[in-house]
This record gives C-alpha cells, structure tokens and sequence, in this order.
C-alpha cells in the first residue's frame, strides 16, 4: 500500500525557489527568489498557483517512482495508496508541505536526539567527533518539526523510534489507521528484504538487522563518553530545551542523568577537543561568508 524510495529531496529545491536566504545559487538566489515571487503574484491566484504548479510536479514523479518501485510486482501500482517521501532536511520547509500538499498525511518520527548525534557520528564521521555539517539538523531539525507539528497537529501523525522498536504491533496498528489502509503484522517480517541501489538514506540499518531491534535504543551511551562529549551533549540538551524534547516525548532531566552517568576517561580529549574547535572556526567563516553574500553590494 506504500511505495517510496531513498531520500528524494525532491522538494527542496522549489520551495527554496522562493526564499532569499538559505540556498546559493551561482545565478544568484537573491534576484531569482524575488523574480519568481513576483512572477508568481501576477498568476491567477498569486503564489498559491505556483504551490499548485510544484503540487503537480511533485505527484506526477512519485506516480513514475511508485510505477518503478512496484515494477514485476503481483498488483503493480493498482493497490498502492501512498507514496512515502522520507527526506530529513524537509525539516526546513515542514510548514510549506503542510500548505502545498492538503490532502497529505505527515507523521513525524522522533527519536532521542542523543541516539541521532551518536548514528551521525558513527555511521558518517568514521566514530570521529565531527558533527559540523548536521549543526543545522540538530539544533534547528528538533524545534522546526516540533513547531510544524504544534501547528498541524491535527493532520500529522507522531511516534517514537522506541516505542516503534518496543512495540511495533500497537504503534503501527495505530499507524496504519492513521493512514486508512489496514495493517498487516507481515510487515514486519518482510521489511528487511527491501533493498536500495542508492546513494542517499542510512546504509547501516537493514544490513545490520534483519527485523526490529531494540540495540540501537541505547547505542548511543557507546559513542557519547568521555568529557568532552558528555559536556557538548548537556549543553546540546539544553539549547533544545524541555518544552521541544517534551513535545517529542523525551524528559530532560531524564536525559542529564543519563549523560552524567556516562564514564569518564581522558583517552578520547585530545581528538574530540581539536574536532570541536576546528568545528567552531568553520562555523564562524561560514557566518562570516554568508553575511558578505546576504548583504554585499547586488548589481
């Protein structure tokens, strides 16, 4: 009843067509966000043809991807209800869907955000503590889902990853009646045998499980030691805050606790300090770069 494939990021890129900051564009995204916003005030309609326009887009390449995700399959596309675009940065444009795409049904997956820190730093920094190019994602990702889901709560769907891991029956049979479609435990058998050719998406998952795991609910502690990162994760906590790690079901002081009871020892400081100030420098330059381009001089 659901097809989908790796990480689109297919909207992106049009919603941003609209915005003056956020993106660079060797055309300059300055100029052309304002052009195509004032193209677009002069259709009928205003702005929301052009929401239409992307609408229309978008359907008609998800209708081709579920057509190949389905292909050889005993029903083909006759019975498939959904196409699931799963892309994470979407947390930037969370709100645009909800306008873009009325009928659609959103859910929001949360999970710990120690435990995603810990599956970025393994799975795409080599174990190293190099977490600059997701500062976005993680300071910014958790408040933009939470604010978008206060705002649509009444049209999205949210579940933990724990729970989802603990107790999969209860939390998709809910799942699945969100959705309208009925749920068949089956899933959760043949889940492991989809595989993709693809760049993007996790590519540790399904090679390391064969079915739902509750392993990775306390992976974390193995890569969050030590003191460096176990400051960088109290303070990581408390920019987030208790109200957004409430909304996605997590206890902050639950959290502090089980940082401070992670061990000490000095073996990993010199490695993760040096990352964290060489993370520190790269961030101010691209602040530093981002407001020559945002307020420089414009021909």
């Amino acid at each position: 009843s659901v097809a989908t494939s790796p990480e689109p990021w297919l909207l992106l890129p049009q919603v941003y067509a609209l915005r003056e900051s956020g993106a660079f564009a060797e055309y300059g995204q300055v100029p052309s966000s304002r052009a195509i916003r004032e193209f677009a005030g002069r259709l009928p309609g205003g702005e929301a043809a052009y929401d239409e326009a992307v609408r229309a887009f978008a359907m008609d390449l998800y209708g081709r991807a579920t057509a190949t995700a389905t292909a050889g399959a005993t029903d083909a596309t006759e019975g498939v209800a959904y196409f699931l675009d799963k892309t994470p940065r979407y947390h930037f444009i969370a709100d645009d869907l909800f306008r873009i795409f009325p009928d659609a049904r959103i859910v929001f997956l949360w999970r710990n955000p120690l435990s995603v820190v810990a599956s970025i730093v393994d799975t795409w920094s080599g174990g190293r503590w190099k977490l600059e190019r997701w500062h976005a994602d993680l300071h910014e990702g958790p408040p933009n889902l939470v604010n978008a889901f206060r705002e649509h709560r009444d049209r999205s769907f949210g579940l933990r990853f724990e729970d989802l891991v603990a107790s999969p029956d209860r939390v998709l049979t809910d799942l699945f009646a969100f959705l309208g479609i009925e749920f068949d435990p089956q899933v959760l058998e043949g889940f492991a045998s989809v595989r993709w050719d693809a760049r993007m998406g996790d590519p540790t998952g399904t090679a390391r499980y064969g079915d739902l795991s509750t392993e990775p609910l306390d992976k974390w502690k193995a890569t969050i030691k030590g003191p460096v990162r176990t400051r960088w994760a109290r303070s990581y906590l408390t920019s987030l805050g208790p109200q957004v790690l409430g909304e996605m079901g997590y206890d902050l002081a639950e959290l502090f606790g089980e940082v401070d009871a992670q061990p000490g020892g000095l073996a990993s400081v010199p490695g993760d300090t040096a990352a964290s100030l060489s993370a520190s420098v790269r961030r101010s330059g691209r602040r530093a770069a981002a407001r020559f381009l945002w307020s420089g001089p414009r021909s």
